[in-house]
């Protein structure tokens, strides 16, 4: 099993540091060879328009959705759940995701910079994970094919942080960016049942 990093922009480190701690080597991917090496992927928090850009230029973008759309598992965090939704409410004109979660996704939901927070977030079946929300996306409506893992409540009712749909994880917050593996362990998982074979 080849766990590849979407390597354009981002979080990019923190998530190969956080496989590496799990005894897992990351492959970077900014190519399409290299996105033909790996069977499952993750999307780092990052800048999810200067990602979808650089997707463009590199000539990824096609490649990676007939991946992803062929089952590959991906796990995308922040900016990397903004890339894997199915509706962007405030994306950028001609912004779209690519459609591997059936959820709508208010980017910056939680609000700018100045705005960010940590918190506790509670995961089903495990227990309380720490989470770092930095301008991240703020999922708005969820599709009944989703399964919500972790929802939090910000005194206007509880919303989704963690979903997963089939063989794809999204995360809201930026677990890379704390001592806790336990969602990049359970895209481990995820990823040994369920990837797609790496084509030949």
């Amino acid at each position: 099993m080849r766990i590849g990093v979407l390597a354009l922009q981002g979080d990019v480190a923190e998530h190969r540091n956080a496989l590496r701690e799990l005894g897992v080597e990351a492959h970077t991917v900014r190519s399409l060879a290299e996105l033909d090496d790996v069977d499952a992927l993750i999307l780092p928090g990052g800048e999810s328009t200067t990602i979808a850009h650089l997707l463009r230029t590199t000539g990824l973008d096609g490649e990676l959705y007939t991946r992803l759309h062929d089952g590959m598992p991906a796990f995308g965090t922040c900016a990397g759940l903004v890339l894997l939704a199915s509706s962007i409410t405030d994306g950028r004109e001609g912004q779209h995701g690519f459609g591997l979660l059936d959820v709508t996704i208010r980017r910056n939901g939680y609000g700018r910079q100045v705005a960010s927070f940590e918190t506790m977030c509670e995961l089903e079946g495990v227990g309380p994970v720490p989470a770092v929300f930095i301008r991240a996306p703020r999922i708005t409506q969820v599709g009944e094919g989703v399964q919500v893992l972790s929802a939090l409540d910000m005194g206007d009712g509880p919303h989704a942080v963690v979903v997963k749909q089939g063989p794809v994880l999204g995360a809201s917050f930026h677990p890379e960016l704390t001592s806790d593996r336990t969602l990049h362990r359970l895209f481990l998982e995820m990823a040994a049942s369920g990837a797609a074979p790496v084509p030949k």
